[in-house]
């Protein structure tokens, strides 16, 4: 089953603590993932950035949720009780607890007016079901990165050879490979039709050859032009290529490099966008948000 949603974890979480003792956060969490019977891979399933788990993370909201609304109280670090509204709530034997049922509070209500400012959040929720903050902004920032790769492989398909050139050069050095843009300059060397290719260390030392081949295409790359690659790796004396193109590979193509000796790379128009959005070549960061949260030292002197 799919990872439940914040908002249907809210009531299950509610009754989790009705005994009116201080529970961990940590212990509820593996409460409901039971209660839900979750498996351990979508016990795993983690957020974009990779920090916190998304369904740890949902719990987490819908907790402070219910602190908003006055459900739940926070006797300790980390820790959650029912409070005398949660009981009520309790009492009530109510279906579901929603984000629409705990605006009658009006904490809740003032604290949503804040946190639902702008479209994408409502986006997300009218097409996957409700969103954490944090899965709306990590959504926000994916479909940016979006824009930002179109734009790339469009500029890098119209720009010329040479200008391409520069650009893998560049990469691969902030990649780590060539050892310096002088020397991996030279490795790569040539424009040929459209593209650049040639012969590039895998590390500073140079104990390691990688071939590199760029085509700046509109067009699929089929299996005919990589096995003419594979083809062309004993000629420079190189076990490793790499195939890169501003368009992508067909399956025959990318299944034609499995059942081979030699190691391959393809490198797709996608992948290339991400590497270079990843390496920061041709692209500027234009803002920062920093996110921030309590500070529970600091208020624990209190």
């Amino acid at each position: 089953m799919p990872v439940p949603d914040y908002q249907s974890l809210m009531l299950p979480l509610l009754k989790a603590v009705a005994d009116l003792k201080d529970h961990s956060m940590t212990d509820i969490t593996e409460t409901l993932a039971s209660e839900f019977k979750l498996t351990r891979i979508e016990r795993a399933q983690a957020l974009t950035s990779g920090r916190q788990s998304t369904f740890e993370n949902r719990v987490g909201w819908a907790r402070t949720y219910m602190k908003k609304a006055g459900l739940l109280d926070s006797p300790g670090r980390g820790s959650i009780r029912i409070t005398p509204r949660g009981l009520d709530i309790l009492k009530e034997k109510v279906g579901r607890i929603d984000a629409k049922f705990l605006m009658r509070y009006p904490e809740f209500a003032e604290f949503r007016k804040v946190t639902r400012e702008g479209s994408e959040e409502r986006e997300i929720e009218r097409k996957e079901g409700p969103a954490t903050l944090e899965e709306t902004l990590e959504a926000a920032y994916a479909s940016l990165t979006s824009l930002l790769a179109a734009d790339l492989l469009d500029r890098l398909k119209k720009s010329s050879p040479e200008f391409f050139e520069r650009v893998v050069v560049e990469l691969l050095v902030r990649m780590g490979y060539g050892g310096s843009r002088r020397n991996a300059g030279k490795a790569i060397g040539r424009a040929h039709d459209g593209g650049v290719d040639g012969v590039i260390n895998e590390d500073k030392l140079g104990l390691e050859r990688v071939y590199i081949q760029a085509k700046r295409w509109e067009d699929a790359v089929g299996r005919p032009v990589v096995q003419a690659f594979a083809g062309s790796l004993e000629g420079v004396k190189a076990k490793k290529g790499v195939l890169i193109t501003t368009s992508r590979f067909t399956d025959d193509a990318e299944k034609y490099v499995t059942g081979i000796e030699k190691r391959i790379v393809l490198l797709d128009g996608a992948t290339l966008a991400r590497l270079l959005i990843d390496h920061n070549v041709g692209v500027a960061e234009v803002a920062a948000y920093p996110v921030k949260k309590v500070d529970l030292d600091f208020f624990e002197a209190e």
